[in-house]
């Protein structure tokens, strides 16, 4: 059933609000990985075209999983408290109109992926699947924010092998911290649909790891802490990224303190995502200052 709002907006803000433009916290979270790997590779100073088709990348990539992800969820949306006004699951938009918006996203991904070398555009052509697969992870697997965190790590692969043309030691340990930082964020973020999904009948590590999710979200942000730390040795950063690191560590064990307290409420989760957002920031802050001589 269509608000009364949504029956007064526009079409193209209708597709905005189905690409989630209109709650770019979840497009910056995607896009920060990807900055810290082509930052890092290049030792802090990246050739700013290929900064620009990174970001522009991560942009076109969100949004065609966005709508993917709706397109599967048309269904089991209308069920959930936070995600029933979304288009699809309102109607406010067809399912005609989701798959050619999904379409052009795709394209638009693909043909910024062609300024890449041949490495970095198998790894595009790799993470697809994953974008389109991650919906249906809820359905089959108990943990389906891994899925997703896989899919954010292809940023890191992409961008760093953009630069250098290969993948060494330093990739895969920024992949392991993405991966595990992915994890911590997106089962704080999943602890606020607990009950509607247990109710539906899907999976969420916010339901697999039970009355130990705040100490699953605690182990994820310290194997974040330990292996961008192992980056920075290294990589040789110098202080101005120990600075960073110290600091985002003490947000994430502050977030820990604050999962763990009882009667928190619904709205504590998302605020804690958005978060995130700032803490991956400042991470990149102190790689790109502790990776200039």
């Amino acid at each position: 059933m269509l608000t009364q709002q949504e029956q007064s907006e526009p079409t193209w803000f209708t597709i905005i609000r189905l690409l989630r433009w209109d709650k770019p916290e979840g497009r910056l979270i995607l896009m920060i990985p990807a900055l810290w790997a082509v930052f890092l590779a290049a030792q802090g100073t990246p050739p700013l075209p290929l900064v620009g088709v990174i970001v522009l990348g991560t942009l076109a990539t969100s949004a065609a999983g966005c709508v993917v992800n709706d397109l599967w969820d048309r269904d089991i949306d209308p069920q959930v408290q936070r995600t029933r006004n979304r288009p699809l699951a309102s109607r406010a938009l067809s399912v005609k109109v989701g798959i050619v918006v999904a379409f052009v996203a795709l394209v638009c991904a693909f043909g910024l992926s062609l300024y890449l070398n041949a490495l970095s555009f198998w790894l595009c052509v790799a993470a697809v699947p994953v974008i389109l697969l991650y919906p249906g992870a809820k359905r089959v697997f108990p943990v389906p924010q891994l899925v997703l965190s896989i899919a954010w790590g292809f940023g890191v692969l992409i961008s760093w092998s953009a630069v250098t043309g290969s993948l060494s030691l330093p990739t895969w340990l920024l992949w392991g911290a993405t991966v595990l930082w992915t994890l911590g964020f997106d089962t704080v973020y999943a602890m606020s649909d607990r009950d509607d999904d247990r109710r539906i009948g899907v999976n969420s590590s916010a339901l697999f790891f039970g009355d130990y999710t705040a100490d699953a979200i605690g182990i994820f942000f310290i194997g974040t802490v330990g292996l961008l730390a192992w980056l920075g040795i290294e990589l040789q950063l110098n202080i101005a990224f120990w600075i960073a690191l110290t600091l985002a560590t003490a947000g994430w064990i502050w977030q820990y303190v604050r999962l763990k307290q009882e009667d928190i409420p619904n709205s504590a989760y998302a605020e804690m995502f958005r978060q995130n957002v700032w803490l991956g920031f400042l991470v990149l802050a102190g790689m790109i200052a502790g990776s200039l001589s």
